[in-house]
Formats: structure tokens, C-alpha cells, sequence
């Protein structure tokens, strides 16, 4: 995912990857009711509830939580209306960033984002600033054991996957956005376990950086991820291994 994914290993080797567990469910319970606001509660005719909750259970989540979060999505239970925002913006070193946010606030929420921007030598900016740079795909993960490449390439790219990647201990497919659920159906129903998925903004071209610029926009993305309106966060820089073994070493 660019800078997204070896950023996230360096907050795991930090200790700092959802550290709070009441954190990451305000981000979930939020996705559930959008999902169920926009597509309905039915989970057959809504793909994006369904990995919603797939995506809730897989962080055992109470049942109970997530039925109140979808039937404020569908108006059975009442509560505030929340609003999907993508905003756009600069990092350090001509870095470019895309910010996924859920908001019941929207004048609330892009002070704050701005301020981070701000503290982290960046700069929030209109619509067109950034998104230019990213083009919407779905991604899964499945881990190697679970899949071998000719499996992969037989079924995945079969299903109508763009491509597929090796991650490490994991293959990376990537898919159009509007395949993505039925590709994971494909996958999950010749009995391959999927570990993620999900619909990312990947970068068009991946900028190079170190150094103090790299530490500064690292920064940055983990301050924007631990906003609780925030959602996902992408960014258009890549780190070498050995940038990023640097920076996991300053603890």
C-alpha cells in the first residue's frame, strides 16, 4: 500500500497499531452504520455492511454493538447523522495524502485535521490536491500457507483480480473496486481463508523519502490515524527496509 503498509509495521514494532481497543470500535461502529445508512441492513444485497461486520466480529465485537450501530444506520434506532469525507493534502517532502474520515461535525472535524496537517509540516487543501495522485482498488490479503501462487493466479486473476503481489508472508490481490467482495466470495468459497480486505487509494507512482522527512510524515499519518473521526489514511511515499528499521529503532 505504499508508505501505508511498512508505516504500519513500524507502529506495530512501536507498540502504537490500535492500541486502543475502545478506539478501534468507534472506527468500526461507524462503518457499520454508514454501510447500513447507505445500502440497506440486509447483508445479501449489501456487500459493504457485510464485510462491516465481518470486520467487527473478526475483532469480537458484541453482537449486541453491532446491531445498534446498523439499525441507527437504517433509522430503527435514532442517532446522529454521520457524514463520509475524504480530505486532501500535503506532506513533508512533497508527500501527498489522502484522509478517509466518518464525522457527525464536519466544521469540528477539519479544524482538528488541519491542525495536525499543520504540527506535522503539512498542509490540508481543497478537493483535487491529492486525489489525483491515488486511483480507488480493492486489496486482499491471504497469508501463503493458505494459498499457493498457481492456486492464486488460477482463482484470483480467474475471479477478475488486476493483479497479485508477494507481501511477505502474505500474497497482496489486488482488484476493481467493485469486484472486490465478489472476488473474496470466490476466493472463501474454495475454502482459502482471506485475512484482509478492504477498498485502499493507491498512489500512481511511489515517492521515495528518508531521513528527517520520512520521521516528519510517519508522524503525521499516525497523529491523522488516531483521530477518531478518521478512518483510513494513504499516502504516496515508500520507505526502504533499512529507512524503516531506523526509524522502528527510535522507538
Amino acid at each position: 500500500m505504499s508508505g501505508h503498509s511498512k508505516w504500519a509495521t513500524i507502529k506495530h514494532k512501536k507498540g502504537a497499531l490500535d492500541a486502543k481497543r475502545g478506539k478501534l470500535f468507534t472506527k468500526l461502529i461507524k462503518e457499520l452504520t454508514v454501510a447500513a445508512r447507505m445500502g440497506g441492513g440486509d447483508v445479501s444485497g449489501n456487500p459493504r455492511l457485510r464485510k462491516a461486520i465481518s470486520d467487527a466480529k473478526g475483532q469480537h465485537m458484541p453482537a449486541d454493538t453491532i446491531q445498534r450501530a446498523v439499525k441507527r444506520g437504517t433509522g430503527e434506532l435514532a442517532g446522529e447523522s454521520i457524514d463520509e469525507v475524504v480530505y486532501e493534502g500535503t506532506g513533508p517532502g512533497g508527500t501527498l495524502i489522502l484522509v478517509e474520515a466518518m464525522t457527525d461535525n464536519r466544521n469540528r472535524t477539519v479544524a482538528e485535521i488541519r491542525k495536525i496537517f499543520e504540527r506535522n509540516n503539512g498542509l490540508l487543501g481543497g478537493g483535487g490536491t491529492a486525489g489525483w495522485a491515488f486511483e480507488r482498488k480493492g486489496q486482499i490479503e491471504i497469508l501463503k500457507s493458505a494459498a499457493s501462487e498457481d492456486q492464486l493466479m488460477d482463482l484470483a486473476i480467474g475471479a477478475g483480480a488486476d493483479d497479485y503481489e508477494d507481501n511477505g508472508e502474505t500474497w497482496l490481490v489486488t482488484t476493481p473496486p467493485d469486484a472486490l467482495m465478489r472476488i473474496v466470495d470466490a476466493i472463501e468459497a474454495s475454502k482459502i481463508a482471506v485475512k484482509e480486505s478492504s477498498l485502499a487509494y493507491l498512489p500512481k507512482a511511489k515517492k521515495p523519502i528518508e531521513g528527517r522527512e520520512a520521521e516528519i510524515a510517519l508522524n503525521l499519518l499516525e497523529a491523522l490515524d488516531d483521530h477518531d473521526d478518521v478512518q483510513n489514511v494513504f499516502a504516496d511515499f515508500v520507505i526502504s527496509d533499512r529507512e524503516a528499521e531506523r526509524i522502528a529503532a527510535l522507538g
